[in-house]
Parts: structure tokens; sequence; C-alpha cells
């Protein structure tokens, strides 16, 4: 990564820094600061950080590189996305025909800045899910005004027994505590261009790799801009939010992410996310956990 804004934390302090070929300096506020004002101001003041980099990391902890964004996710804008989805469905996958092929895309809250988990940070599993999956998808970090300060790595976990058994149970698939981790870093738009961005994803067990798979942003059916226009059409977000922008790799139906396996998504311009998997919630009243 040529240049990377990162969220740190040392002691009990939390902070912001640059980091440009190992050297690292401090940005001035939050990025909130950076997102609320026009894409060429902040890229001043990133430039302005970084001209004045030297030594090493100032913090000993990463953090998920949000502060006061949501995270939102856009769904079902690759055909791989697609075909899972009618695969997991019973009786609905006409659903997922219907939002591949519309103008208006599928976009729903995936959460809160404080319930996002970073780099190294566990995520979840639902303990009355029996089918889960990680959504390895390219993160739009968008200001104010809707436009793309940068790109981050995301992952959208999701219950596929859930959504599965009736579309509307989405919100319980997708929103849980530890379903969403983003990072390692946000790497600026102006450092990477626009794309498309190839992205991979590992499943890690016991140290040995029992799924992988690639994707690339120029196999999406809808692009950054338009994602972004529907996002901000009746919705404003004055701190700036983070936009998941979907998922081309789908494992099969053979395959489920279990507690104590590790997740690792890469992309050669914006770094890797890694994450163990723990389980979390609590079982149906009278049911056995699946």
């Amino acid at each position: 990564m040529p240049i990377s804004i990162h969220h740190l934390r040392d002691g009990n302090a939390s902070h912001w820094a640059v980091c440009r070929d190992g050297r690292w300096g401090e940005l001035d506020g939050p990025l909130a600061d950076l997102l609320a004002v026009p894409l060429d101001q902040a890229r001043a003041a990133v430039e302005a950080a970084a001209r004045q980099a030297r030594g090493d990391m100032p913090g000993a902890e990463t953090l998920p590189p949000v502060d006061r964004q949501e995270v939102w996710a856009a769904g079902v804008t690759y055909q791989r996305s697609r075909d899972g989805r009618k695969e997991e469905s019973s009786g609905h996958g006409s659903l997922y025909d219907q939002v591949y092929d519309s103008d208006r895309p599928e976009i729903f809250f995936k959460a809160s800045p404080w319930r996002v988990v970073g780099d190294r940070d566990a995520v979840g599993i639902r303990v009355d899910s029996g089918w889960d999956v990680p959504e390895a998808e390219l993160g739009l970090v968008l200001n104010a005004a809707g436009e793309v300060f940068g790109y981050t790595l995301g992952n959208d976990m999701s219950s596929r027994s859930i959504e599965g058994e009736n579309p509307l149970y989405l919100p319980q698939a997708k929103i849980y505590d530890r379903s969403c981790a983003v990072g390692p870093a946000i790497v600026p738009s102006w450092a990477v261009g626009p794309g498309p961005f190839r992205i991979g994803l590992r499943v890690l067990r016991a140290g040995r790799e029992v799924y992988a798979g690639t994707t690339s942003t120029s196999e999406m059916t809808r692009d950054f801009t338009d994602l972004a226009g529907w996002l901000f059409r009746a919705l404003s977000f004055p701190a700036g939010v983070l936009l998941l922008t979907g998922t081309g790799v789908v494992p099969g139906a053979d395959f489920t992410t279990r507690a104590g396996d590790t997740i690792e998504i890469t992309s050669e311009a914006l770094g890797t996310l890694t994450n163990p998997v723990v389980a979390v919630g609590a079982a149906a009243p009278g049911k056995e956990q699946p």
C-alpha cells in the first residue's frame, strides 16, 4: 500500500495516522473530520501528514478504520451472489433475480461503528444458525457529499440458513454482534484509482485451508457511483459512511464456517484482513444448538 490511513490505540487514547513507505505521520483529527469536508481539502490534510511521516507506528493496537461512521452494505451485486442466494432459498429464488436486474439495488444497514471489529479481532457466527459464511467485500469510504474518499476491505458475515428460511429474516442473518469486520486500513482513492480490485478469500481450520476463492470488482453488475448514489438518495451522513459493495465469492452449500476457523480477506492494493471466528448468542429456547 503506497499510502494508508490507520486507526490506532495507545493506552486509553485512540488516534489516526498515515503510513507511507513504512513511515508514520499523525493526523490532526479523526476520520469524521476528513469526511465532513470536500475531497480536495481532505486530501491536502492526508498528504500533509504523509510529508511529515517518520519513525515507527505511533500506537500499540490497530482499531477498525471507523469512528463515527455507520456501515451499510449492498447485496446481489455479483452474479455469483445472486446464484448463492437462490441456492439457499426455499421458494424465494425469483426475488434475487428481480434485485439483480432491477435499477434499484438492495442496500441495508449492517453495523453501528461501535459494533465493527477490526483486523485480528474475532468475527462471529450465530449459535442459532447452522450454515454460516464470510462475505469478502470491497468497502467504499464515502464522505458527506457521497464522494469516494478511500477503500478498505470488509467481511459481511452472514447466516445463510436464517436468510434462506425467509428473506424477511435478513436483518437477523446479517446484523448481530461481531458480524462486521473492516480493515486493516483505508487506502485513499487518489492513491490507487478506481480499480478494478481483485479480492481473495481463505478460510483456515486448524491451520489447513478448507476454502479459497477469488473475485474482482470488474464482475460487479453495478458501479461504485451508482451504489453510492442510491445510498445517499434519501439519507445524509455528515461524518461519512462505509458502504460494503457485495461479494462475488460465495462458498457452496457443502461449506459452513465454524468457531475456531480463521478468515483471511486479501487485496494486493488494500492489504489483508484477518479474523478468527467465535460463536455468539444463544440457541432458541427449547432447541439444541445447530
